[in-house]
């Protein structure tokens, strides 16, 4: 069978072959772009993934390092309390040392000797003889047998392994 074409209608066919010729290169090039376009994003959003799990790492490890800063912080606020503490007992100590030489000094001014009662190596009080320190700290509970008199000379053990002891010394600077 033999088909007969029109001229008008093989032009019209062969402008419309031309015109979706056309049509379809355009669309192949906007399919080219769209396509690079997708690669690039694909790219971005595999870069942003690595940069979210690099930033999750980051704030994980800034976490621990606040966790063990505010530890310290604790313990240093405590080693504060404590000293602070101590401080005041010491300033107390040496302020409470003070007024009982005061009151020695006023009570015997002939007196050129004080007789210091320490208990576990902190002062306890002061006192014009030995026997007025050792009744103060039998009134406090120490044994009146458990003294005993140092060797002259003799290095005497360490404070605070004594419960109560009786340290002599001299006042004015008078030896």
């Amino acid at each position: 069978m033999i088909r007969i074409i029109r001229t008008r209608t093989l032009r019209e066919t062969d402008s419309r072959i031309v015109e979706l010729h056309d049509r379809a290169e355009t669309e192949r090039t906007r399919a080219e772009k769209l396509a690079a376009e997708l690669a690039e994003e694909r790219q971005a959003a595999c870069d942003t993934g690595e940069s979210l799990l690099r930033t999750q790492d980051v704030a994980e490890t800034l976490r621990q390092e606040l966790t063990a800063a505010r530890d310290d912080l604790a313990h240093t606020k405590g080693q504060h309390t404590a000293l602070s503490a101590q401080n005041l007992l010491d300033a107390e100590d040496r302020v409470v040392l003070r007024m009982l030489l005061r009151t020695t000094r006023r009570q015997q001014t002939t007196t050129d000797r004080v007789h210091v009662l320490f208990h576990h190596g902190r002062l306890h009080s002061l006192h014009a003889t030995r026997d007025a320190a050792e009744i103060a700290a039998e009134a406090e509970g120490a044994s009146r047998s458990g003294w005993t008199a140092g060797a002259p000379g003799a290095g005497l053990p360490p404070a605070e392994e004594v419960a109560w002891r009786i340290q002599q010394l001299p006042l004015s600077g008078t030896r």
